[in-house]
């Protein structure tokens, strides 16, 4: 369809406001990293590569990363072939509860293995109690820890990814591939896997750039391994603003790389061609001992699974001062609920993490609706710059684009486009609005090219206008795809602790800056209630989008 005048000055306007919010800011962190009041310089590039603490953090944060995936693949790869080729006993309730993880916000995983695992954690005083210790059995601090949260919370990629392409699979190549004599390993090898190499290229990347901009688990596991999001936080604190503009470019550059790479790896010949029959049925498990044992090791993998929940949640009733060398918290109370909600000071970080959140998922949606229907219902000059753009905050790790805004607002020069924002109430809105561009564009502009043009041109035909259109026709038709985004938006915002740390004032701090300094406080029951409040309205949030988008 053709853009009308009109059409083509919004699509500018939304071009230039994106180049200046996502952009910008990164040019910015670039030229200042080379720059100082006296002329251009190259003295902190020389300085980064110079200090050996510098490179180690870069190397921490890449090699974690590929390990990161790798443990990933390991655990999710099979418990997909699992649950989605085999019918067990209780499978699709199994099948939901090893996907629990993922509603879990970062920093609420990194609180449940502390409680579960950590030195003064139950595993870890029962333990200290059945060998007669007087000192912990180990230390959840290093690269070995980072880990470990990593494999737990990163799995799910794999496992819903592939276990998605195995459900969409064409049942009729498993036929054929039998009729011609392949047996089950080399159907395998054959058939599914170069079908599954667009799901594990995605797993892979996905787990890769997530793993790389991890923060929460480096920052309270990592003692003292560093990896760069780390050192880019204690740089800036110690006031090297020029160094750690440095870093930040590195961190920019391994991240982009790795998406350029990663891509290629999607791009293998072979992925899936599309399915054209019935999918494939589920294989059934006739031996009963067989069924009994995949029975208890599926609702013992589960229970696993459940721990950290039920850890986090046990710790958030018990009062602050009494639980300290008992492997099961001697007493319980309900009073670190009641101080969220009474207590003034407690309850302000619980306000504030909803109307940031709110706020900014309000305006991503807005955002992305109309870029999704400039870019793929209009044809507007500059549309895949506008998908660029839109995507670009997801390819950047947190803790650059959290330095970059810094960087942005926080000088006066209306010229220039920067007016000072750090400090305000409206720097982490506006952050959060930044970092969810790419979760609501990819699920808009998906729902948006899946409309079939026909329907505006009917509209027209009825003499509806394309405000009315919108109003009455596309959008409706899109809540399966806002509400998705939306729900995801909100829960990556309402969560967000690696963003909020840098640019966070004690007016506006969020739910997780309140948990750290909880923890910081040995107030373990408010800082467990407090990452239990966020897990719930995680998950109510993501079950309403995920029930009321696909009502639609």
């Amino acid at each position: 369809m053709t853009a009308s005048p009109r059409t083509r000055l919004f699509a500018a306007v939304l071009l230039a406001g994106l180049v200046w919010l996502v952009a910008y800011p990164l040019v910015l962190v670039l030229l200042e990293g080379v720059r100082e009041p006296g002329g251009w310089t190259l003295e902190y590039v020389r300085l980064f590569f110079a200090r050996p603490t510098e490179w180690r953090a870069l190397w921490g944060s890449v090699w974690i990363s590929v390990a990161s995936v790798a443990l990933a693949a390991i655990v999710g790869i099979p418990l997909a072939f699992l649950f989605a080729r085999y019918d067990l006993p209780g499978g699709r309730v199994l099948g939901g509860l090893v996907a629990l993880p993922a509603v879990l916000p970062p920093l609420v995983g990194v609180l449940a293995f502390l409680f579960l695992y950590g030195e003064t954690g139950f595993v870890s005083l029962l333990v200290q109690r059945l060998l007669g210790r007087a000192d912990p059995p180990w230390r959840l601090q290093g690269a070995g820890a980072i880990l470990l949260v990593h494999a737990y919370s990163m799995y799910v990629y794999f496992y819903l990814f592939v276990r998605a392409a195995l459900q969409s699979l064409d049942g009729s190549l498993y036929e054929a591939a039998a009729s011609l004599g392949g047996g089950r390993w080399r159907t395998l090898r054959r058939v599914v896997l170069p079908q599954l190499y667009p799901a594990l290229g995605g797993a892979a990347l996905l787990t890769f750039m997530t793993a790389l901009a991890s923060f929460s688990a480096p920052y309270i596991f990592g003692g003292g391994f560093r990896v760069m999001p780390t050192q880019i936080v204690a740089t800036r604190l110690n006031g090297d603003d020029r160094l750690a503009m440095v870093e930040t470019i590195s961190l920019t550059l391994v991240a982009l790389t790795a998406l350029w790479l990663f891509r290629g790896a999607k791009a293998v010949d072979g992925g899936a061609g599309g399915r054209k029959g019935a999918g494939p049925a589920r294989i059934p498990v006739r031996s009963r001992p067989m069924r009994v044992l995949l029975g208890v090791l599926g609702w013992g993998l589960a229970g696993v699974l459940l721990l950290p929940h039920l850890t986090l949640l046990l710790v958030s009733f018990v009062p602050a001062g009494t639980w300290t060398i008992e492997p099961i918290p001697p007493a319980y109370t309900l009073g670190n609920y009641v101080a969220l909600v009474q207590d003034p000071v407690r309850a302000r970080p619980l306000v504030n993490s909803l109307w940031l959140a709110t706020l900014a998922t309000a305006a991503a949606v807005a955002v992305a609706l109309a870029a999704s229907v400039l870019t793929a219902r209009r044809r507007v000059r500059g549309g895949r710059v506008i998908e660029a753009l839109l995507a670009l905050p997801w390819a950047v790790p947190g803790t650059v684009f959290a330095i970059a805004l810094a960087t942005t607002f926080s000088v006066h020069a209306p010229w220039a486009g920067r007016v000072i924002l750090v400090g305000t109430l409206w720097i982490l809105p506006l952050a959060y609005l930044v970092r969810n561009l790419p979760i609501t564009s990819r699920a808009l502009q998906a729902g948006v090219r899946a409309l079939d043009p026909a329907l505006d041109e009917a509209a027209a035909t009825l003499g509806a206008g394309r405000a009315r259109t919108l109003r009455r026709v596309t959008l409706p038709l899109l809540r399966p795809a806002l509400l998705a985004g939306a729900s995801l938006a909100f829960v990556t915002a309402f969560g967000d602790f690696v963003t909020s740390i840098m640019l966070y004032t004690y007016d506006t701090r969020p739910i997780s800056l309140e948990i750290l300094s909880s923890l910081r406080q040995s107030d373990v029951g408010v800082a467990a209630a407090y990452g239990v409040v966020l897990m719930l309205v995680s998950a109510a949030v993501f079950a309403v989008g995920s029930d009321r988008g696909g009502a639609g």
